[in-house]
């Protein structure tokens, strides 16, 4: 019996132990949501990730002031190119892509407001531990809130505000861990004899990203 004590409390120092920073799996795939606390913008978006060779492809479907969209972007960071892709005409815009890349993960500076269960914890398998962080935005533009798993430091959700659209709340859902098609972080082969579109804005944040047509 005393073996089984000693062991209960091991046990419960290591279900205890303090959630640190963390960063996600480098290559993912999946599904989020972005919606704005304005009701102007929102939309679904299917996504590839990867952190690795800094690549983001994103494909979205939404509504921004009732007025439906469809939207297609190929960010290669490292190049610093942007590619928007039409697949019906077989066309593509090429921009200079001057953001830098930030990975899905947890910064160190962070700080955790607390850890709960998404469904149940009254059984196995019945409930997602979950951690949930406040960090300042970049250049003191405010504060944003991100949760993540506990175990693999899977994105659940973001959330922060803005001038334009007040809260911006995004989503994470079926993600998997690598890609299925990596040749969908490659530009199409109609796309390499694009031009380059001179005087285009950069992406400030996630949203303006596909607001800029």
């Amino acid at each position: 019996m005393k073996i089984l004590a000693v062991f209960a409390c091991v046990l419960a120092g290591c279900l205890a132990e303090r959630p640190h920073a963390c960063s996600s799996p480098p290559l993912m795939s999946g599904a989020l949501t972005v919606s704005t606390q304005n009701e102007k913008l929102w939309t679904y978006i299917q996504y590839e990730y990867d952190a690795l060779g800094q690549r983001i492809r994103l494909k979205e479907l939404g509504s921004y002031e009732n007025k439906s969209f469809t939207y297609d972007a190929l960010l290669l960071f490292r190049e610093a190119i942007m590619y928007e892709i039409n697949h019906k005409n077989r066309t593509c815009k090429k921009r200079p892509l001057k953001a830098d890349f930030q990975p899905m993960r947890i910064p160190k500076t962070a700080t955790l407001l607390g850890q709960a269960v998404l469904g149940s914890s009254s059984g196995p398998g019945q409930g997602l531990l979950i951690n949930t962080w406040m960090g300042d935005l970049p250049d003191k533009q405010g504060k944003y809130l991100s949760t993540v798993t506990e175990f693999g430091c899977i994105p659940v959700s973001t959330v922060y505000q803005t001038d334009k659209f007040g809260w911006v709340l995004t989503s994470f859902f079926n993600n998997v861990i690598g890609i299925s098609d990596p040749g969908q972080l490659n530009p199409p082969d109609f796309c390499p004899d694009a031009e380059m579109k001179d005087g285009a804005e950069e992406p400030v944040d996630f949203v303006s990203l596909f607001l800029k047509k």
